[in-house]
């Protein structure tokens, strides 16, 4: 049984008993830690595996528990935090992951109700959890575009850095669709303005406000409509080349959720700037006393530059957080934890000297 198949027997467990979960105890053994076992591929049972209750007493607040930790190698990697069926998830319902995201090795917290799995990194600020989701998994209607990203979750595919690098992009990728969904249903006047603008010249008075929010809305729906009647007709086409099949008319009625529609989505360009090429040659600089400066290599990813030694995901030497406003150097502490901090400028990379040249000496002997 594949990946995919696995989520929707689960699914169809939900359809089927849960109306039945009354309590959070009752979810957590009917829905969660099957997903944990059957899905996630994590032995329940296994206390090196799953610990329920984890004690990770912070500073302040002392006997809190969260209700699974998972690990791998005996180090936390994923906290979860989970509610009963039907419950509505907020971030209030996850004080408990907050704290202990900034005292545990953890860089992923997941928030469920057995249904809704949200899923949780620190993109925003280092070693702290993000308020919103980079995905949000829904049992009861499984988007396909997600599972290959929440297959990187499974133990036996888990690469935190991996999951990481691409937190970003999924995460403003969800929102821009959740935002495209809610315009497809009610444009807002400014969406509506804008189409408006492009094909009227006159005032945009009330009454061609009005007028225009009706058309911009049928325009919507019928450019829907017309591409997913191109797209099956190039399909029939291709399978009934020999046949007597007419396509002359395919009428298909668009009342399912705008997120439903399987639409092909150009994966975004990964570009590398002359900044971070800068910065990584600062690297090579610091590191080329010690090392041969072709072992120093770099993978850039959508939320950061990373830079590697010897071209491998085992041994990173440090990530330049240079796409947002306030730039960051992030080094890898020996329990693997990336540690932020605040560059104004490249030369300030070399602030860090020490600190790179004792990360990369550890992964193995330096060369004479």
């Amino acid at each position: 049984m594949d990946f995919i198949e696995r989520l929707q027997n689960l699914s169809r467990k939900i359809d089927k008993i849960g109306h039945t979960l009354e309590t959070e105890e009752a979810t957590k053994n009917a829905l969660i830690m099957p997903f944990l076992q059957s899905i996630l591929g994590y032995d329940v049972f296994d206390p090196n595996e799953v610990v329920p209750e984890f004690n990770a007493d912070t500073g302040t607040k002392k006997g809190e528990k969260v209700d699974y930790a998972l690990l791998i190698n005996n180090e936390v990697q994923i906290l979860i935090e989970c509610k009963k069926y039907g419950e509505n998830l907020s971030t209030k319902h996850a004080s408990q992951l907050f704290r202990y995201f900034s005292v545990t090795n953890a860089r992923i917290a997941i928030l469920t109700n057995g249904v809704i799995y949200e899923f949780y990194t620190d993109l925003d600020a280092p070693n702290k959890m993000d308020e919103k989701p980079f995905l949000i998994l829904n049992l009861s209607e499984i988007d396909e575009h997600i599972v290959p990203e929440v297959k990187k979750l499974t133990k036996n595919s888990f690469d935190v850095n991996s999951v990481v690098g691409a937190a970003g992009e999924l995460k403003y990728l969800s929102q821009i669709k959740k935002v495209l969904a809610e315009q497809f249903k009610t444009p807002e006047d400014d969406f509506v303005k804008f189409f408006t603008s492009k094909v009227y010249d006159g005032v945009q008075t009330a009454k061609v406000k009005a007028q225009f929010s009706e058309i911009t809305e049928k325009a919507l729906k019928q450019f829907i409509n017309d591409s997913i009647n191109d797209r099956l007709k190039s399909a029939i086409d291709s399978t009934e080349t020999n046949s007597n099949i007419k396509n002359d008319v395919i009428n298909i009625s668009i009342n399912s959720d705008i997120n439903n529609i399987d639409e092909a989505e150009e994966k975004p360009r990964i570009i590398t700037t002359e900044e971070e090429i800068d910065g990584f040659n600062i690297i090579k600089a610091i590191l080329r006393s010690k090392f041969d400066v072709s072992r120093i290599t770099h993978r850039d990813t959508q939320s950061y530059f990373g830079i590697l030694l010897d071209d491998n995901n085992r041994k990173p030497l440090c990530r330049l957080h240079f796409n947002t406003k306030q730039k960051y150097i992030g080094i890898i502490d020996e329990n693997r934890k990336e540690i932020r901090y605040v560059i104004n400028s490249l030369d300030d990379i070399f602030n860090y000297s020490d600190i790179i040249l004792d990360t990369a000496s550890k992964y193995e002997e330096v060369v004479a």
